[in-house]
């Protein structure tokens, strides 16, 4: 499964980079997220990995996280897995005008066993999740990072 998703943000690029940078903002702009904890490498530096557990419906989702690319301010690509999911991020900034940003993501997800079976109707629940929590981090942003 395969989508795109974009939204402006009214910050210029390099605040909104300096936001989206920051594993201690995720607290803020990602409900649920109960810990962020680095495995290996640098925070946020290609190669490096994190678990991450979020509060779920049936319990904690936990995903580990690894960094494919990093060209920031333009580029911050990762990897997630958890059970049964298997999910490339790519993340693409670029200024709208001086004062916006527009974030743009490719998402391509593999699954196994329940959810292979489940995925092709679960397309838009988790496209629409992915804009939901990009929007999430433009309010933040938008808000000074509050």
């Amino acid at each position: 499964m395969k989508y795109t998703t974009e939204i402006i943000i009214r910050v210029p690029r390099d605040k909104a980079i300096e936001l989206f940078d920051s594993t201690e903002n995720l607290y803020q702009w990602q409900p649920g997220l109960k810990s962020y904890e680095q495995i290996r490498g640098e925070p946020g530096q290609t190669d490096s990995q994190s678990a991450m557990v979020y509060e779920g419906r049936k319990g904690d989702l936990v995903m580990t996280e690894t960094i494919s690319h990093r060209n920031l301010p333009d580029e911050f690509h990762a990897i997630y897995t958890a059970k049964g999911v298997y999910n490339e991020m790519y993340n693409y900034f670029s200024e709208a005008d001086a004062e916006s940003t527009l974030w743009k993501t490719v998402s391509v997800f593999r699954f196994k066993g329940l959810m292979a079976l489940m995925a092709p109707f679960m397309k838009q629940a988790f496209r629409d999740n992915t804009l939901l929590s990009m929007e999430r981090f433009k309010v933040f942003a938008e808000t000074g990072g509050k």
